[in-house]
């Protein structure tokens, strides 16, 4: 949406909030993964809040965590839009949606990567 007044308008940042926690609350509400995900970033994010060691460490578990649920958004409002177009079969369409949850899968790889790499040690 084009603006036309100041971009740091209080209203205008107000309103983008508000956009946002709708996007949130869509996501929670019509996807399964993203509250299973959801669910998981709850006890993960204070989890890596407490293993890490200084602020690095913590920040090296946290961001994948909500890096998926970034990414999750994004690949459901990929399939959202494919779908919207397009709803019958089309190659480049399935290829679309494979690739956003590809994305999806990549971050769950470098959550298990990032954990596995700080915590293993310790654990193991």
């Amino acid at each position: 949406m084009p603006g036309n007044g100041f971009r740091g308008d209080p209203r205008q940042l107000w309103r983008a909030f508000r956009w946002s926690m709708s996007g949130l609350r869509a996501g929670w509400r019509y996807e399964a993964s993203f509250r299973l995900e959801a669910m998981l970033t709850v006890i993960l994010v204070p989890v890596g809040l407490w293993a890490g060691n200084g602020p690095l460490e913590k920040i090296a578990l946290v961001s994948p965590v909500i890096l998926v649920l970034s990414v999750e958004l994004l690949n459901s409002a990929i399939e959202a839009v494919v779908d919207k177009v397009s709803p019958e079969f089309h190659e480049l369409a399935g290829r679309a949606k494979d690739m956003g949850s590809a994305a999806v899968f990549l971050l769950l790889v470098l959550v298990l990567l990032c954990w596995g790499l700080i915590l293993g040690p310790r654990w193991f």
